[in-house]
């Protein structure tokens, strides 16, 4: 029997962990064996008598993840994932500064990785985070939890004023039409160099 071919992945567009539990499945049902995975880094070997590097690559790109190859693509990829992390899985969003919560991640400066980011995504990284934002509002809203001056607090938002125009200025709905929405009209975002 061949020895196992290894390769470690570095993999853009998967921001979440349904992302990866899905890539996970695809890849043990082509008896791929995972040996470390985390978003957008996976190391894997396969027998190469019974699956080829193509299809595995394939597969990748069939559910809209790119392989990244250069340095600055996979500092792009870490900065999303960590204003994700800032946005969606703290909760201390209201007590810190973006900017100081990146920066500390990275040895770079806010301005650098703010640069890097618009000219890779073709939109700023304010702006981005501010999209991210809205989606956890979203989120919030639909979960019927919290109120909106709770849901203001929580994001960081100075007033549920601010709150309401910005929303109304990234979805073209005002809260209250986008609470009566079917849950089939509403969607999240997309950056324009993703992969469908």
């Amino acid at each position: 029997m061949p020895e196992k071919i290894q390769h470690r992945y570095l993999l853009s567009n998967m921001l979440s962990d349904c992302c990866l539990k899905l890539l996970l499945i695809e890849l043990d049902r082509m008896g791929v064996e995972v040996r470390k995975s985390k978003l957008g880094d996976i190391s894997i070997a396969w027998n190469p008598e019974i699956t080829e590097q193509e299809k595995i690559e394939s597969l990748f790109k069939s559910l809209g993840f790119g392989i990244l190859n250069d340095k600055e693509s996979v500092l792009i990829e870490e900065l999303k994932r960590v204003v994700i992390e800032l946005v969606h899985h703290t909760t201390f969003n209201a007590m810190v500064r973006n900017s100081d919560f990146i920066v500390s991640r990275f040895d770079k400066s806010y301005q650098y990785l703010s640069t890097l980011f618009s000219r890779h995504e073709n939109i700023t990284l304010e702006k981005y985070i501010i999209l991210q934002r809205i989606e956890k509002v979203k989120e919030l809203i639909q979960s019927d939890e919290l109120s909106l001056s709770e849901i203001a607090y929580m994001m960081g938002y100075s007033s549920v004023q601010y709150l309401s125009t910005q929303f109304k200025q990234i979805t073209g709905y005002s809260v209250t039409d986008y609470k009566a929405l079917p849950e089939k009209e509403r969607h999240g975002i997309r950056l324009s160099n993703q992969t469908s």
